[in-house]
C-alpha cells in the first residue's frame, strides 16, 4: 500500500516534430528510453516532488519537476532543443478533471517564487482576472463583485475563518494557508459545486502535502522568516508536517506617508498529522495557533493633492498610540474510511477560537493648506497659506470573543461512471462582543455634531445651545449564539455524447439557522440552492472544451453581517440570494512548440435581498436592512503557458461591472465595482545560466468607488480613486541544486536546494490609493476627500534552503 506510484508517459520529438529515439529519462536512479516512435514510459514515486532528466547526447538537457498522486498516469510530451536547455517546474495536468468542473489549479511552487509585499496564496490569486484587491497590505480579495466575506476557504476539507475586527490591512500580518505545506491548491471563481458551503463569489480549497521522508526548510528575509518539517515513521504509517511563520511588515508601513512608531508581531504555528490506521481507516489533525500583536504610533503626515492650478497639502500631527492583539486557536480531527472500491465515508470536526482586542486614543490635529507653486522661489513646494485647521479624536475600546465548533458528516459513492456525494453539517457560533467607539471632531475651534443633530443655516454665526455629540458613536453589547444545520447532495456522470465526451454534475444545497441571545430571538430560517454544471469536449482536432455552471447561491448571514452601522445585531437579517450564470471556454493548443491554454468565462450573477456595506480599508460595516437589488457581469480572459521553455507564465483581462439599487433609488456602483483588469505573471531564466531565475507579478486595476463621509448618502458620492498599477519584480540565484548531477564543495552537502534572492516591490514606485480621508472645513462647509496612498517602492533580500 505504501509502495504505490505514478507513471509518466508520452512522446520526445525533434523541432520538425520527428520522433526521437534511446532518450534517457532519469527519475532518482530510474533510468527509461524511448523506442523508435519517441514512446516512454516510467514509473514515478506518489506524493513526492521529483526531478525527471530527459538527456540525449544530440540535444540539450531537459528537465521536468512534478508530483503525482498514487496510481495517476500523466501524458507529458517534450520537444527537445539543440540549442538551449530545457528546466523548471512545468504545470501538468493529466486528465483535466479540474478543468472540466470549473475549477483552476495552481502549482505550489508557483506560490512560493513570485513576487509581492504579502507573499503567499492571495499574492497569487490577485493576478487572475476576477480577482481584483488594490491593498498589497491585505490578504483579503475581492472576486467578480463580492466583498471579502463572500470567499470560502477550505484547509483539508475544512473551512477556515479570518479575523473579526480587522479593519487594516497592515494589522493583519499572515493569512491562514502557510505556502511550505501546501501540496495542492484548487480555486473556482463562481458556479461552483453543492458540496462547497454557503457563499457567494468563490472557493479557494487547499491540500497540506503528506511527506513521504524527513525534510526541512528554512526561508528568512527582511519582512520575517517560516521553517517547516517533513517527519516520516519508519514503518511510514504516521507523518507530520510542521510550519512556523513569523512576519513584520515595518520595511513596508515604514514607505507609507504616515511617519510611525511601529512594532508589530505576527507569528502562528501549524502542524498537520496523519495517521494510516489500516488499509481502509486514516486518522488526521490539523492545528493552527497564531498571535498578532500591532503596536502603532503614528506620528506625522503629509499629503499633497488637488490640481495643478490649485495645488493643496494636508498636514497632520498626531497625539496618541493604538494597541491590537488578535489571538486565534484551531484544531481539527478528521477521518476518512473507505468502506469498500466503491464508498467513502468520511467525519470532519473543527473548533476555532478567536479573542480580539482593539484598543486605541488618537488625536489627529491637521491643516488644509495652499502650496507655493512659484516657480523660483525660495518656499516652492511649501505651504503658503492654512485656508483650514481642525482636529478629530478617535477613540475604541473594542473586545469579541468568538467560539465556533462544527461537525460534519460525508459520503462518496463512485461507480461506472457515476458520482455521488453527500454531507450534513451542524455549526455552533458563540459570540461575545464588546463595541465602544466614537470620534470627536473639531473645525476651527467649532464641534461639529452629527447630521442628525440639525444645526441652523447661520451657524457659525449663532450659537447652538443643543446638546453635543460625538459625530460617531457606536456602543454596544452582543452575547449571541447562531445554530446552523446544512447538508448537500449532488451527482456527477462522465458519458459520451455521440462523438463527443460530456460530464455533468447536479446538486442541491441547504441552509437552516436561528440567532439567539440576549434580547434577540429569531425564527428559524432556510434556504435551498438547487445548482448545475455541464461540461462538453467536441471530438475535434482543435482542443477545445466548453462549460455551462450555474444555479442559486446563498450566503446564511455570519455574525458580522448581522451587526448593522450602529453595533446591534438585527437577527431577522435574510439570506443574501445570487443566481449564477457561467459560460466559459478553455481551448489548448501549442505555440512555439510550447503547450499553451486560453480560457475565457463570461458571468452574469442577479443579487437579491442585498445587505448593502460600506468598506474602510478592509473592514465591512454593513447595514442589516436586505434593502438593495445588484448585479455583477462580465468576462475573464487568461493564457496561460510556456512563454519561456520550462516555465509557466500567464496574462489576465478581466471585464467587472457590479451596481446596487437600494430602496428603489437607482443603481450605483457597489463599492468593489473595478471595472477594468490586467495582470500578468511571468517567470524566466538565463538560458546560459539557467540558475539565474526572474520573477515578475505585474497588476493594473481602474480604481474603485472612493466612498463616502459617515452619515452622507453614497448616491451623493461617486467620485472613483486613481487607478491601481503595481509591479513587484524578484531574482533568484540558485546555488545549490542536488536533483541535478553537478558537483558541489562540502559546505554544500546538507542543502538539497540553497538560494539567494533580491525581491523590489513598487518597482516603479506608483502611488495607490486605498481609501479617502474625509476632512470638514466648516467655514466653507466643504469635505475634502484627501486619498490614503499605499507603501511606495521597497526593497528586500530572500534566502531559501531546503534540506
Amino acid at each position: 500500500m505504501f509502495s504505490q506510484k505514478g507513471k509518466l508517459q508520452g512522446f520526445i520529438l525533434d523541432d520538425k516534430k520527428n520522433p526521437v529515439n534511446d532518450v534517457n529519462i532519469t527519475i532518482q536512479g530510474l533510468t527509461s528510453q524511448t523506442n523508435a516512435k519517441g514512446f516512454y514510459s516510467i514509473a514515478i514515486p506518489s506524493n513526492e516532488k521529483v526531478a525527471v532528466v530527459f538527456s540525449h547526447i544530440s540535444f540539450k538537457k531537459a528537465t521536468l519537476i512534478l508530483m503525482v498522486t498514487p496510481n495517476e498516469v500523466v501524458d507529458f510530451n517534450l520537444v527537445l532543443s539543440e540549442k538551449e536547455e530545457q528546466m523548471g517546474e512545468v504545470f501538468v495536468n493529466a486528465n483535466n478533471k479540474k478543468s472540466v468542473q470549473g475549477i483552476l489549479t495552481i502549482e505550489p511552487a508557483t506560490l512560493k517564487n513570485i513576487p509581492g509585499a504579502n507573499p503567499g496564496i492571495e499574492n497569487v490569486l490577485k493576478s487572475l482576472a476576477g480577482v481584483n484587491s488594490n491593498n498589497e497590505l491585505s490578504s483579503q480579495y475581492a472576486v467578480r463583485g463580492g466583498n471579502y466575506d463572500e470567499n470560502l476557504v477550505y484547509v483539508n476539507e475544512v473551512e477556515v475563518y479570518r479575523p473579526f475586527l480587522i479593519r487594516s490591512g497592515q494589522q493583519e500580518g499572515l493569512s491562514f494557508t502557510n505556502t511550505d505545506l501546501i501540496q495542492n491548491v484548487d480555486f473556482s471563481a463562481g458556479g461552483f459545486q453543492s458540496k462547497y458551503g454557503d457563499k457567494l463569489s468563490s472557493v479557494l480549497d487547499i491540500t497540506y502535502r503528506k511527506p513521504t521522508q524527513f525534510g526541512a526548510t528554512v526561508e528568512a528575509s527582511f519582512l520575517g522568516g517560516s521553517a517547516s518539517l517533513d517527519l516520516v515513521s519508519k514503518d511510514k504509517r504516521w507523518t507530520a508536517i510542521t510550519g512556523v511563520r513569523y512576519r513584520n511588515n515595518s520595511l513596508l508601513v515604514n514607505s507609507q506617508e504616515t511617519q510611525t512608531n511601529y512594532t508589530p508581531s505576527f507569528v502562528d504555528v501549524q502542524t498537520a498529522i496523519n495517521f494510516q490506521a489500516s488499509s481502509k481507516w486514516q486518522w488526521s489533525f490539523l492545528g493552527n495557533i497564531s498571535q498578532n500583536k500591532y503596536n502603532y504610533e503614528p506620528l506625522t503626515r503629509q499629503t499633497n493633492f488637488g490640481t495643478i492650478d490649485n495645488p493643496q497639502a494636508l498636514l497632520i500631527f498626531y497625539e496618541g498610540q493604538e494597541r491590537d492583539q488578535y489571538q486565534t486557536f484551531f484544531g481539527a480531527i478528521k477521518t476518512t474510511f473507505k468502506a469498500s472500491d466503491v464508498s467513502t465515508y468520511k467525519f470532519v470536526g473543527a473548533v476555532f477560537h478567536t479573542l480580539e482586542k482593539e484598543h486605541f486614543d488618537i488625536l489627529a490635529e491637521y491643516r488644509l493648506a495652499e502650496i507655493d507653486t512659484n516657480i523660483g522661489s525660495e518656499t516652492l513646494g511649501d505651504v503658503s497659506f492654512s485656508r483650514g485647521i481642525g482636529s478629530q479624536l478617535n477613540h475604541a475600546r473594542n473586545d469579541l470573543d468568538a467560539l465556533i465548533a462544527n461537525a460534519e458528516f460525508k459520503g462518496i459513492h463512485d461507480w461506472k461512471n457515476n458520482l455521488v456525494e453527500w454531507g450534513v453539517k451542524y455549526t455552533r457560533e458563540s459570540i461575545r462582543d464588546r463595541i465602544s467607539e466614537w470620534e470627536v471632531i473639531d473645525s476651527a475651534g467649532f464641534t461639529l455634531n452629527p447630521p442628525r443633530f440639525l444645526p441652523k443655516k447661520d451657524e457659525p454665526y449663532t450659537i447652538y445651545n443643543g446638546p453635543l455629540a460625538p459625530y460617531q458613536d457606536v456602543r454596544a453589547i452582543n452575547f449571541n449564539t447562531i445554530n446552523r444545520f446544512s447538508g448537500y447532495l449532488q451527482w456527477s456522470r462522465k458519458a459520451n455524447l455521440g462523438t463527443s465526451l460530456v460530464w455533468y454534475n447536479l446538486g442541491v444545497r441547504m441552509h437552516s439557522w436561528q440567532v439567539l441571545g440576549g434580547a434577540v430571538s429569531d425564527d428559524q430560517q432556510f434556504t435551498f440552492s438547487p445548482r448545475a454544471q455541464f461540461t462538453i469536449k467536441p471530438n475535434t482536432k482543435a482542443n477545445l472544451l466548453f462549460r455551462l455552471s450555474g444555479g442559486m447561491y446563498h450566503q446564511p448571514p455570519s455574525y458580522r453581517e448581522l451587526r448593522d452601522s450602529e453595533g446591534v445585531v438585527q437577527p431577522n437579517v435574510k439570506a443574501q440570494q445570487s443566481v449564477h450564470l457561467v459560460l466559459g471556454n478553455d481551448y489548448s493548443f501549442n505555440l512555439w512548440s510550447r503547450p499553451f491554454k486560453l480560457v475565457t468565462e463570461l458571468y452574469y450573477k442577479s443579487l437579491s435581498d442585498v445587505n448593502t456595506y460600506t468598506i474602510d480599508n478592509v473592514r465591512i460595516r454593513y447595514q442589516a436592512n436586505n434593502d438593495a437589488k445588484a448585479y455583477a457581469q462580465g468576462i475573464d480572459v487568461r493564457w496561460n503557458g510556456e512563454f519561456v521553455p520550462g516555465t509557466e507564465s500567464w496574462i489576465s483581462f478581466g471585464y467587472l461591472k457590479t451596481e446596487e439599487n437600494s430602496n428603489g433609488k437607482g443603481f450605483i456602483a457597489r463599492p468593489t465595482d473595478q471595472r477594468l483588469k490586467f495582470a500578468m505573471l511571468f517567470q524566466d531564466y538565463m538560458p546560459n545560466i539557467p540558475s539565474v531565475k526572474l520573477y515578475l507579478n505585474l497588476v493594473y486595476n481602474t480604481g474603485l468607488p472612493g466612498g463616502s463621509p459617515s452619515y452622507a448618502d453614497p448616491y451623493l458620492y461617486q467620485s472613483r480613486l486613481r487607478d491601481y498599477r503595481r509591479a513587484d519584480v524578484g531574482f533568484s540565484k540558485l546555488l545549490v541544486d542536488r536533483s541535478n548531477s553537478r558537483q558541489y564543495g562540502k559546505w554544500a552537502n546538507s542543502f538539497q536546494e540553497l538560494a539567494i534572492g533580491v525581491e523590489v516591490f513598487n518597482i516603479f514606485n506608483n502611488q495607490n490609493a486605498i481609501t479617502n480621508t474625509w476632512v470638514r472645513d466648516v467655514y466653507t462647509k466643504n469635505q475634502y476627500g484627501i486619498p490614503n496612498y499605499m507603501t511606495t517602492r521597497v526593497f528586500n533580500i530572500k534566502l531559501n534552503a531546503r534540506f
